[in-house]
């Protein structure tokens, strides 16, 4: 059993990719800790590279089964001037959605979110604004395995985005091709996440790789690989309230857009964000926020550079 676990943990390190959550069960409350959700960056759209939706992730440490709304934003610095190196160009992502995770079996639950989105970039020649729904997702999370102490957990997923987000073709010229509200197109997503928890410490690594298709307008956003590590540690409970906090490193690699079949120069890239973040429950519910800063960012060829990620969400635990 060990030496199985060592080499599923090696495999995902090795894929550097990144995934989902865990904890597929409906704990008590005195037992929440050792149900630590772990699908932390699902349906992660970046800037430069997809659609905008960034690597929001959907965790709740405290409250694994929930429904909540959750705030995410990004900020971005883009090169404006073709004529000089400098990045100039201010870009700011935001979307609020409705998410939540639904018990269906002992084993298996069902994962759901409907963002709107409220997109700024600032030109030269003045703001440009777009607003509306996005991308919604649906993923189904499976516990492959549990350890019989609970200290090791495999779960693994299976997802679609729908393509209710508008794709306007036009934002496709400019200097970053995903200052979009949605890809336009179905994409599917494959996605695995260990724990290790043991009293008041976890690890999660996570990994997922989502296949991007071609939408009617003959664009297609390149595939995209995440990975992350976190560790989380209880700082404080009582009765009725439990105060965790988290931090890790968090990964992303893009694929070329390609428009009729054609390679777009200048779409591919990767990042390296450090994240901080905390979680505290009153009885069914959780308050979390998280700040990712870049240690690395090299998106659509150096153009474009990752500034920083904060997100706050609110769930209440079913």
């Amino acid at each position: 059993m060990k030496k199985s676990i060592i080499l599923i943990i090696l495999f995902i390190l090795s894929q550097q990719i990144k995934a989902n959550r865990d904890s597929l069960y409906v704990p008590q409350y005195q037992n929440r800790l050792q149900h630590l959700s772990g699908y932390e960056e699902f349906f992660c759209d970046a800037c430069g590279c997809a659609a905008g939706n960034g690597s929001s992730g959907f965790e709740s440490l405290l409250n694994p089964q929930f429904i909540g709304v959750k705030y995410f934003a990004q900020h971005y610095k883009a090169k404006e001037n073709l004529f000089t190196q400098d990045l100039t160009q201010d870009q700011y992502f935001n979307t609020i959605q409705i998410w939540g995770k639904i018990p269906v079996t002992k084993k298996l639950s069902i994962y759901g979110s409907i963002p709107f989105q409220f997109h700024e970039k600032k030109t030269l020649q003045g703001d440009i604004n777009i607003s509306g729904i996005g991308d919604a997702s649906v993923m189904g999370i499976y516990e492959i395995l549990k350890s019989k102490n609970e200290f090791h957990q495999l779960n693994g997923g299976v997802g679609v985005k729908i393509p209710l987000g508008r794709f306007d073709e036009k934002g496709i010229t400019g200097v970053n091709p995903s200052f979009q509200l949605g890809t336009g197109s179905w994409d599917y997503q494959l996605a695995l996440s260990y724990k290790f928890q043991k009293k008041r410490f976890a690890l999660m690594l996570n990994t997922d790789y989502t296949i991007k298709t071609e939408n009617k307008k003959h664009y297609r956003f390149g595939n995209q690989w995440n990975y992350a590590a976190t560790g989380f540690y209880r700082l404080w409970r009582n009765e009725n309230s439990i105060f965790s906090g988290k931090l890790g490193l968090q990964g992303e690699v893009y694929e070329w857009n390609r428009q009729f079949g054609e390679v777009m120069p200048g779409t591919a890239g990767s990042a390296l964000y450090g994240k901080l973040g905390f979680e505290v429950s009153y009885k069914k519910f959780s308050l979390g926020s998280e700040l990712m800063l870049p240690a690395y960012t090299q998106l659509a060829g150096g153009d474009i550079e990752s500034r920083s990620r904060f997100s706050l969400f609110i769930n209440f635990g079913l």
